[in-house]
């Protein structure tokens, strides 16, 4: 009987652990790996930055490793994933600078932008 008794608990707690990892937001779920897009807005080209949460699409945390995404800032041509244009107006994407309950996390780079592994 109490060997019956373990093998349930056993059972309900890795049902439980389960139904934790499906319930948990993960950036990688959320964004299509095949088109660079989260929440049906492209992360590359147009650019702008603004100043209230409320006008953002997105809102990013900067960090110095293990981005979710690696940003590199262009002058021209967007458009490859994680390739930014910085532009003032006629943005494809409004983002948000915060530092807590970012969407998700970036790091500028020199080179190599795009999703991280």
């Amino acid at each position: 009987m109490k060997t019956l008794s373990y093998i349930s608990l056993i059972s309900i707690f890795l049902v439980m652990v389960s139904f934790h990892k499906k319930e948990k937001v993960n950036f990688k779920n959320i964004i299509k790996l095949d088109s660079c897009v989260f929440k049906n807005k492209k992360l590359y080209g147009k650019i702008q930055f603004v100043e209230y949460p409320s006008q953002a699409d997105v809102k990013v945390k900067i960090v110095n490793s293990f981005p979710d995404l690696r940003v590199r800032f262009v002058e021209n041509f967007a458009d490859e994933c994680g390739e930014w244009r910085i532009v003032e107006n006629n943005a494809d994407l409004k983002v948000y600078i915060t530092e807590s309950f970012a969407d998700f996390t970036i790091q500028p780079v020199a080179s190599f932008p795009g999703l991280s592994n």
